[in-house]
């Protein structure tokens, strides 16, 4: 085991499967010889050289079509969008090409880009830096949505990521990309798509997050407890395909659900988690399934962390459900 931080995961991640795999490129702004705004690329550029690590221009929509073209003809591209916010000059190519070659040719060819880009607020970027659109994206059938929440999480799906026939988004957390640490395993390893993680067990609430979120509602599970409130935490790991099994599971048992997200409130992932649970599991709730977002409105500056979830909030909410 070493321990690492997202950043160092994600690098590893990328060495681990360009060293395995002859066909993987990375491509982007600044990836090789700078190593990315975030130093996620670091060192990849003097390991395998210009013709697999490839600095493009700014263009994103570029980006991305070059990358589709790649795996169109047999390469396994990873583009870097280098912030979240902007990836939307290449939606088109995302969401109409990108997200379609595979079901429009019956299965013949299949597109294997791992989109990566870091998302959300907490560095004090603006509304040009903090965006979280993911929800955007699990809208779009084709596409996978993977965020992980910790640094072992990182590495493990994202080899998983690179190593199946479906275009992946892989959006990280930047907000704790050096503040989560832990141990992470040296040898090659992957962790599934589409399973939730049980972070902590309860049975009075179920409080559901991914991302920059898990570490909040991991903080409100604790002053919970403090407060004699049991909280079982829930890591979603995947958005798309999402394990609903293992959140059914848990709503079934404690009866109540929170859900936090960073990204606004209307038509936010929350909403969609909360009508699956509701369609499934209606008469095990003993109270209206909570959300706690970001509001309604462009990401602020100056009250950045008046507009995040923390874990005050959180508990707040999940107090409501209990005293329904």
């Amino acid at each position: 085991m070493t321990t690492m931080n997202i950043i160092q995961a994600v690098n590893n991640a990328l060495h681990t499967e360009m060293e395995r795999d002859p066909s993987v490129v990375v491509l982007g702004e600044d990836v090789g010889k700078f190593g990315g705004v975030f130093r996620a690329t670091s060192g990849l550029y003097d390991s395998f050289g210009s013709d697999r690590v490839i600095d493009t221009p700014l263009a994103e929509s570029g980006i991305i079509g070059a990358a589709i073209g790649m795996a169109l003809y047999g390469l396994r591209p990873v583009p870097e969008i280098q912030f979240a916010d902007f990836i939307f000059p290449a939606f088109d190519q995302i969401v109409n090409e990108l997200a379609k070659f595979r079901y429009r040719s019956g299965g013949q060819y299949p597109c294997p880009v791992v989109i990566r880009t870091p998302y959300g607020g907490g560095i004090r970027g603006g509304h040009y830096h903090s965006q979280s659109p993911e929800s955007l994206f699990v809208h779009t059938a084709g596409l996978k949505v993977v965020i992980p929440s910790n640094p072992r999480d990182a590495k493990g799906l994202l080899l998983s990521c690179l190593r199946q026939k479906d275009p992946v988004l892989f959006m990280e957390p930047k907000r704790i990309y050096r503040a989560s640490k832990g141990d992470v395993p040296e040898e090659d390893y992957e962790i599934p798509l589409g399973v939730a993680n049980v972070l902590r067990e309860g049975t009075d609430c179920t409080a559901i997050a991914y991302g920059a979120m898990v570490p909040v509602i991991e903080e409100a599970a604790t002053l919970a407890e403090a407060a004699g409130i049991s909280v079982e935490v829930i890591d979603m790991r995947t958005l798309l395909p999402f394990d609903i099994e293992t959140v059914l599971e848990s709503v079934k048992k404690t009866g109540r659900a929170v859900v936090v997200h960073e990204a606004p409130k209307t038509c936010g992932y929350g909403a969609e988690l909360a009508s699956s649970i509701y369609e499934r599991a209606l008469e095990y709730l003993e109270a209206p399934i909570g959300r706690v977002t970001g509001f309604d409105i462009p990401f602020p500056f100056s009250l950045e962390h008046e507009y995040l979830p923390n874990a005050d909030r959180t508990l707040g909410a999940i107090r409501k459900t209990l005293e329904w």
